[in-house]
C-alpha cells in the first residue's frame, strides 16, 4: 500500500475539501491510498490563482505544511502528493523535505510523451496557463503543443463540471494535438467524443502510483540456470 499525503494550493471550505476528498478516494487504485489536507485558512494562504504571486505564496505555504509533514507532523506517509496540477514543491532545490513529493503533471506528461504523443493543456486563466507551460518545460520535455490554452473561467467554475466541460469543448477544437492535459486536479473531467483526447492529471497520475506499487509488490520468479 503506497500512502500519500494531498494538500490542497488554496484555502477551500470543508465542502470542497470533502468533495476532493470522496474524488481522490474514487479515483485511487486499491493499493493508493490519499489523505487529503487543507492547506491552512490564514491571510497569508490564497483563495483562488488569479495572479502570479498567488501561486508563488502557495508554492511557500506548500513547502512549509510539507516540512513539517516531513517531519513526522501526520503520520506515517510514503510520499507528498500536492493538489494541484502545476506540480508545486515539486522538483524545488533546497526545499529541505525528504520524503518524495510527487508530481500530477510531471509523472502524466512523462507518460503521454513515453508514447511518442503530441500533448497540449488547458487552464481556467492566463496566470494558471503561463505557470503550466513553464512548469512543464521545466522537466525537460520540450514544449507543450502551442501555449496552455485559457477557458476563462474561475475559480468558482471548479465544482462546476457542466460549465468547465462546455468552455473544455469549445478550447479543444483549437489545439493540434493528441492529448490535451486539463489543468486542474479537482475537476471532473467530462471527455467529449473525438480527438483531441482530455486527459485527468489526478486519475493518470493515481494509475501509474499504482502501477508502480504493484509491480513492487510483484513476487520474484527464481531462474535456475
Amino acid at each position: 500500500m503506497m500512502r500519500l499525503l494531498a494538500i490542497t494550493p488554496l484555502c477551500v471550505s470543508d465542502e470542497e475539501l470533502a468533495r476532493r476528498q470522496q474524488r481522490y478516494d474514487r479515483l485511487a487504485p486499491p493499493d493508493v491510498s490519499v489523505t487529503l489536507l487543507n492547506l491552512g485558512t490564514g491571510s497569508e494562504v490564497p483563495r483562488a490563482f488569479d495572479t502570479a504571486a498567488d501561486i508563488a505564496a502557495s508554492e511557500a505555504a506548500l513547502v512549509q505544511r510539507f516540512r513539517a509533514a516531513d517531519a513526522g507532523g501526520y503520520g506515517e506517509v510514503d510520499a507528498f502528493l500536492p493538489d494541484c496540477v502545476l506540480d508545486p514543491v515539486v522538483d524545488l532545490p533546497n526545499s529541505g523535505i525528504a520524503t518524495p513529493v510527487f508530481g500530477l503533471l510531471k509523472l502524466t506528461a512523462h507518460f503521454l510523451l513515453s508514447l511518442g504523443a503530441t500533448v497540449g493543456a488547458v487552464a481556467r486563466n492566463e496566470p494558471i496557463a503561463r505557470e503550466l507551460d513553464r512548469k512543464f518545460a521545466s522537466y525537460g520535455l520540450g514544449q507543450l503543443q502551442g501555449m496552455t490554452s485559457v477557458l476563462g473561467l474561475s475559480v468558482d467554475d471548479i465544482s462546476q463540471d457542466a460549465l468547465w466541460a462546455s468552455a473544455v469543448s469549445t478550447q479543444l477544437q483549437t489545439i493540434d494535438a493528441e492529448f490535451v492535459i486539463n489543468g486542474c486536479s479537482a475537476v471532473e473531467v467530462l471527455k467529449p467524443a473525438g480527438r483531441p483526447r482530455l486527459v485527468d492529471p489526478t486519475a493518470t497520475a493515481l494509475k501509474l502510483l499504482g502501477l508502480s506499487t504493484a509491480i513492487e509488490a510483484a513476487p520474484r520468479r527464481q531462474v535456475r540456470l
